[in-house]
């Protein structure tokens, strides 16, 4: 009985030990956001790809406005949110763009929507 509880006490620290989060196993990969999301570098390639087909200058298919500049984008980032997080009433109307790319407009929002 004795050999047992050593064996389950070694096997037991032999696992705590090996499920650690050391860093010695982890390469630690550098933030490409660091500087923060700007309109110029992150934003503005997202909308050009997936919304100035409606919403360029003028607008086209019944768009309600533009997002040619970095002023109308700023003023409409809130509903440019609701959209392309809709589920029932995406935006594009093709469906919802890439997380990836809702995730940086929102972060862009939330960092204080810097130009560049």
């Amino acid at each position: 009985m004795n050999f047992k509880n050593l064996i389950y006490l070694f096997t037991t620290t032999l696992l705590l030990l090996n499920c650690s989060n050391g860093s010695d196993d982890t390469v630690s990969q550098p933030d490409p956001n660091s500087n923060g999301i700007t309109y110029d570098a992150n934003v503005k390639n997202i909308i050009g790809g997936n919304c100035l087909q409606c919403h360029g200058n003028p607008t086209a298919n019944g768009a309600p406005f533009s997002l040619t500049t970095y002023t109308q984008v700023k003023d409409k980032v809130d509903i440019i949110l609701t959209r392309i997080n809709s589920a029932s009433s995406p935006m594009p109307p093709t469906g919802q763009m890439p997380i990836g790319n809702r995730d940086i407009i929102q972060k862009w929002k939330d960092d204080g929507l810097l130009e560049n």
